[in-house]
């Protein structure tokens, strides 16, 4: 259920605005492809250098993805992706006749971008003519000069973007949906969408100190999530309630965007770990893998202290026994028995066990047997589960001493992360760098065995409740 990050996509069409935004001009609607043959062969010559050509068909691609991955016009209330007008976005001549050559080009690279490295959103690759108008992003008839001087596309691009930036190639090509799911979020609430909210909050009061921090950006709308979006609405006069419908929800990605300078060639940029999905959508028998380690984990501890929920082994595989054992947390908890893990179950899941700990006392558990906090951690989290995490890595890189020593401040970052892909290379688990219920069992049992002399368990709760 975690470890997925939400990149961008190759949207099937594109809706462009004849016409600056408040205009009263037509929307029309056309295939992603056609669009960028459209622009290309309204903004450059056919007769340039080959180089120039795919150098501009990339800034052009990044550009208007940048616009869409930011739902730059829809978060602001229009019903379009992009303009044609020139002075903000993109020369697109609705019904113009194609050149051959751009064609090709076109169906070649369509599904590609331009990404700076460490950051996931296409870059917002501004150009201009070179001649009538000058900018600080890529010079379209100076790339002509420098495609005859020999430079390839990509060398053109890093000329005028930097040495740090990539081509995304063979990005896949799907329908677009708006960002806003249709279901307000509230109390309660959990998902990816809320972690999402919580992580733009958080970068948001970095530039305005007069809203609150979220401690944990666990994808849980706890009262410190409400109080946080609440304080958001009142300072961008919004209706202060702490539920998070559609306005509020474009409200923030609008701000956050702003913050951030997405749309900007030097913004500061998006990393992935800041849309890591930390929930899938469905698991069901026949799963298998990282979520339904995660799945088993919740269970493991629920069965422990309800009996009507029987014991599951901690395997990574959607068997039968799995199957009954989400079967019996249905029927316990009010839920449609069905033994399908869908986003309800999901969530009563994640609650159930989020509470469960928050209700042991302190010492529950031994120092070095915490249990799961419930929630991956990836780079940017600081908090306690992340301290324990790191003295255990410290402890088993005196054997394994291929793992780095790490600081122990409680704070994830590239240090943590590398230590944890080098552990999950040496013990056979995907190397991610983030830490889900199958990393941190790993760990736990790898440090306990360290620490005591025994063989370990099973399953991190063999010998683990007391």
């Amino acid at each position: 259920m975690n470890g997925e990050i939400l990149r961008p996509v190759i949207p099937e069409t594109v809706t462009v605005h004849l016409g600056r935004p408040d205009a009263p001009a037509r929307n029309v609607t056309v295939p992603f492809a056609d669009y960028i043959k459209n622009v290309a062969s309204s903004e450059i010559y056919p007769t340039w250098p080959e180089s120039a050509i795919r150098a501009n068909m990339y800034a052009q691609i990044s550009f208007v993805l940048n616009r869409i991955y930011t739902e730059y016009y829809r978060s602001r209330g229009y019903d379009f992706d992009i303009t044609n007008s020139t002075a903000i976005d993109q020369s697109f001549v609705y019904g113009r006749d194609i050149f051959e050559n751009i064609s090709e080009i076109a169906d070649e690279i369509f599904n590609s971008y331009l990404r700076r490295r460490g950051s996931t959103e296409p870059l917002f690759a501004a150009y201009c003519d070179g001649v009538e108008v000058q900018c600080s992003g890529l010079s379209q008839w100076g790339t002509v000069e420098l495609a005859n001087d020999g430079l390839t596309p990509y060398q053109i691009l890093q000329y005028y973007f930097g040495n740090d930036i990539d081509i995304v190639r063979n990005v896949p090509v799907e329908g677009t949906v708006e960002s806003y799911e249709g279901t307000p979020l509230r109390l309660g609430s959990v998902g990816n969408s809320v972690r999402l909210v919580q992580i733009r909050l958080n970068r948001i009061a970095r530039n305005y100190p007069g809203l609150p921090k979220i401690s944990s950006p666990d994808g849980y709308f706890d009262a410190e999530t409400r109080d946080a979006v609440r304080a958001f609405q009142r300072q961008f006069s919004l209706t202060p309630d702490g539920v998070i419908g559609s306005a509020t929800w474009y409200a923030i990605a609008r701000i956050y965007n702003g913050v951030k300078r997405i749309t900007d060639v030097n913004s500061e940029g998006i990393p992935p770990e800041d849309v890591t999905l930390l929930y899938g959508t469905e698991l069901r028998e026949g799963s298998a893998g990282a979520g339904v380690t995660e799945l088993q984990y919740f269970l493991a501890l629920i069965s422990a202290f309800n009996e009507s929920v029987r014991p599951v082994t901690i395997d990574g595989v959607f068997g039968a026994n799995t199957r009954a054992a989400v079967e019996d947390f249905q029927f316990d908890y009010g839920l449609p028995v069905t033994g399908v893990v869908e986003i309800d179950t999901w969530r009563a899941l994640y609650t159930t066990y989020r509470n469960l700990l928050a209700s042991l006392p302190d010492g529950y558990f031994s120092a070095y047997t915490e249990p799961y906090p419930g929630v991956p951690l990836v780079v940017g989290e600081a908090n306690e589960s992340v301290r324990i995490l790191q003295n255990w890595l410290n402890r088993i890189s005196d054997v394994y001493t291929e793992i780095p020593k790490l600081t122990v401040d409680g704070v994830y970052g590239p240090g943590t992360e590398n230590a944890v892909r080098i552990y999950q290379e040496i013990f056979g688990l995907t190397p991610s760098g983030a830490v889900g219920a199958e990393t941190w069992n790993s760990v736990a049992d790898t440090y306990r065995t360290l620490v005591q002399g025994d063989e370990g368990s099973s399953t991190q709760f063999g010998g683990v409740i007391s």
